[in-house]
C-alpha cells in the first residue's frame, strides 16, 4: 500500500504488524475495509487497474484526465515514469518534482493507488544496466517519490527495487508483481554500424542481438528466488509488470528476446510452479500492442501481454513482432485491465486507450483460460497452485 493514496489496501509480504495496524486504523478512517494485523488482504476486491510507461515531465500530460474517467482503484507505472537520464541526482529529484505538480497525474495520486518502478531513462541513463554508478541513490528517489514505506524491503535489498502486493479478498486476489530489469542486467550484445545502419530504416530493427551466453542476466539469482516463491503464492490474477517486453520477438530493441535463457527461465518457471492467471504488463516502446505465446514456447497456458507506451512518447516506426496479435499504435495511450469478479468464470479485459479516450486495442480473456489445472467443466480449479 502506498502511504499518499489510502484508497485501496494491500498484503505486501513484508510488511510488519505494527504497521498493518495503521493501514487498518487509516482504512477504518476512510470508510475502506481494513486490513488485518495478521496481514489479511481486506474484502475489497480490485477491478479497474491502469497503466502506463514513458512520461516525460517535459511535455504536456493530457492523458491523465483519460486515465481519471475510467476511475481505476490501481495504476502501475512501469518506467521512464521521468525522463532524467543523468547522475546529477539533484537534476533527478527536479523531474520527479515536476511531474508530481502536474495537475492530472497529482489528481490521479487523490483517488487511487500508484505503484510503480523504473526502466533506463528513471534509473538514469538511456538502455542502461547493472553498471549505472547512481543507482543506489536513484532507488531512494524513486520510492520516494511513490511513497514506499520507509521498512519496505524495496529499499533495501541488495539487488533491485522489484517488489509484490496482494489486493483483495479470497477467490478475487489479484496479484501486482514489479520486476527490476535494470540493476542486475548484464551489457547488451550490439549488432555492427554497419548492419544497424544497413536495417534500421527497412526494417525498422534496433541494434541489439540476443545473447545467448549462460552469463548473461536480466534479473539476477537473488531476484529469480523471489519471484518463484511470489508465484508460488496463492492468487486468482497475476499482472507481472515489466519494464521492457517479455513476448515480442525480432524487434532489435530492449526486450527479453535479447536474454533469450532469461525469456526460457521465465517460461520454465510458470511451468513448474503452474501459477495460474499470469498475464504481463510491460512499456518503453512508445507504442501500444499485444503480444501471445503458446505452448510451443514452454508455457503451461496461452500467456498474454499487453504493451502501453507512451504516456507522452511516440516512436516514429514500428518494430516488428513476430508474436503481434492484431495492430500496433504508436500515439499517446495507457493500458486498462478490468476484472467482471461476478461471474462464475470471472472475465478480464485488457485494453489499450488513447489520450483522446478511443479504445485503440481490446482483448477479452476469461480466467479459466490462464490456469494449468482445469475442473471437468473447464473452469479454473480452486486449489491454488
Amino acid at each position: 500500500m502506498t502511504e499518499e493514496t489510502p484508497m485501496i489496501a494491500s498484503r505486501h509480504r513484508s510488511a510488519p504488524v505494527w504497521r498493518g495496524l495503521l493501514v487498518c486504523a487509516a482504512l477504518v478512517l476512510s470508510g475502506m475495509p481494513a486490513v488485518s494485523a495478521a496481514g489479511d488482504a481486506p474484502e475489497t476486491a480490485v477491478s479497474r487497474i491502469a497503466f502506463g510507461s514513458c512520461a516525460n515531465q517535459n511535455k504536456p500530460q493530457p492523458v491523465w484526465r483519460q486515465v481519471m474517467a475510467r476511475e481505476p482503484q490501481l495504476m502501475l507505472m512501469l518506467g521512464d515514469n521521468v525522463y532524467a537520464d543523468t547522475t546529477d541526482m539533484a537534476v533527478m529529484a527536479r523531474c520527479y518534482e515536476k511531474l508530481g505538480k502536474e495537475p492530472g497525474f497529482a489528481a490521479l495520486r487523490e483517488h487511487a493507488t500508484v505503484l510503480g518502478i523504473w526502466d533506463d531513462h528513471d534509473f538514469g541513463a538511456n538502455d542502461a544496466g547493472a553498471g549505472y554508478p547512481q543507482k543506489e541513490a536513484a532507488r531512494r528517489l524513486m520510492l520516494d517519490f511513490f511513497g514506499e514505506p520507509m521498512d519496505s524491503p524495496r529499499r533495501s535489498r541488495p539487488d533491485g527495487a522489484y517488489g509484490s502486493w496482494i489486493f483483495g479478498p479470497e477467490g478475487r486476489r489479484v496479484q501486482i508483481i514489479l520486476l527490476d530489469l535494470r540493476w542486475n542486467r548484464s551489457p547488451l550484445k550490439h549488432v555492427s554500424q554497419e548492419e544497424y545502419a544497413r536495417t534500421r530504416e527497412p526494417a525498422r530493427m534496433g541494434p541489439y542481438l540476443p545473447d545467448d551466453a549462460e552469463s548473461a542476466t536480466l534479473l539476477g539469482e537473488a531476484q529469480w528466488r523471489w519471484l518463484e516463491a511470489q508465484l508460488r503464492e496463492p492468487a486468482e490474477l497475476r499482472l507481472i509488470g515489466s519494464s521492457i517486453q517479455c513476448l515480442a520477438e525480432f524487434t532489435g530493441w530492449e526486450a527479453w528476446a535479447n536474454f533469450p535463457r532469461e525469456r526460457r527461465r521465465l517460461f520454465e518457471l510458470l511451468a513448474r510452479t503452474r501459477a495460474n492467471g499470469v498475464i504481463v504488463l510491460s512499456g518503453d516502446t512508445h507504442w501500444a500492442e499485444l503480444s501471445s505465446v503458446g505452448p510451443e514456447e514452454g508455457v503451461p497456458y496461452p500467456l498474454w501481454e499487453i504493451t502501453s507506451s507512451g504516456l507522452t512518447e511516440v516512436w516514429p516506426a514500428i518494430s516488428p513482432n513476430r508474436h503481434r496479435v492484431g495492430e500496433a499504435f504508436a500515439m499517446a495511450n495507457f493500458g486498462l485491465v478490468e476484472i467482471d469478479w461476478e461471474r462464475d468464470d470471472p472475465a478480464v479485459t485488457l485494453s489499450i486507450i488513447s489520450a483522446i479516450g478511443e479504445t485503440l486495442l481490446q482483448q477479452h480473456l476469461l480466467l479459466s483460460q490462464l490456469s494449468a489445472v482445469k475442473t471437468p467443466q473447464g473452469k479454473t480449479g480452486k486449489e491454488q497452485i
